[in-house]
């Protein structure tokens, strides 16, 4: 039989099962707070993405179908989307909603709580702790994130564990606002954050390129 101490931390896992199983919004605002371990590196998250998949989602990679590259977001929930952009960066999302149903929550920043060294060992430039995991790139470097981590289970035993907050994150503490640098549906204030944290990106409104 569970002790008092498990089961409430099976009771909480089960709840943020049944959250990344339902609607993408909800389920990123229920990540805030919740805790992100890989590569020796656990951070709190503290700012999220939602994109809601082929459901009048412009800015979703799943806007127009299952492709190679997305497959992952159409299910099962709590699955990790990675993908690497501007040729240099990885991205990490969790994916949510019922299967079939592309949906995913981008995980856009977070307090390192955990490995502090080894998250400073390969952000070596950094020079502020705040900064390590500020904004989704540096958040997965911090980690170690790469293309390895797509398709894994994130609520399981494995390599990268997505585990619930410690502390739920007040409802009055959370902020929500447009997306960032995405080019539609730039507007959607569907970029969730923790009110004050210093971990939290810089706003940057999307601007599209001259073709003059």
């Amino acid at each position: 039989m569970l002790s008092p101490s498990e089961q409430t931390a099976a009771e909480l896992a089960d709840l943020l099962a049944d959250l990344l199983a339902g609607p993408v919004v909800p389920a990123a605002r229920g990540l805030l707070g919740c805790r992100l371990t890989a590569g020796g590196v656990t951070v709190r998250i503290t700012e999220v993405e939602a994109y809601a998949g082929t459901a009048g989602d412009p800015a979703s990679h799943a806007h127009r179908g299952r492709t190679p590259r997305n497959a992952v977001m159409f299910g099962p929930a709590g699955h990790a989307y990675v993908y690497f952009t501007y040729g240099m960066h990885w991205c990490l999302n969790v994916v949510t909603g019922p299967d079939g149903e592309a949906s995913a929550v981008l995980i856009r920043a977070g307090e390192v709580v955990d490995g502090l060294a080894e998250a400073r060992a390969r952000r070596p430039a950094v020079r502020r702790d705040v900064d390590l995991a500020r904004g989704p790139a540096r958040l997965c470097a911090a980690l170690g994130v790469d293309r390895s981590v797509y398709g894994l289970d994130l609520l399981g035993d494995g390599p990268v564990q997505l585990r619930p907050a410690v502390e739920p994150v007040p409802e009055p503490a959370v902020v929500a606002g447009p997306r960032v640098g995405v080019t539609g549906a730039h507007d959607v204030p569907w970029r969730f954050w923790i009110a004050g944290d210093p971990t939290v990106s810089t706003y940057r409104r999307h601007v599209p390129r001259s073709r003059g």
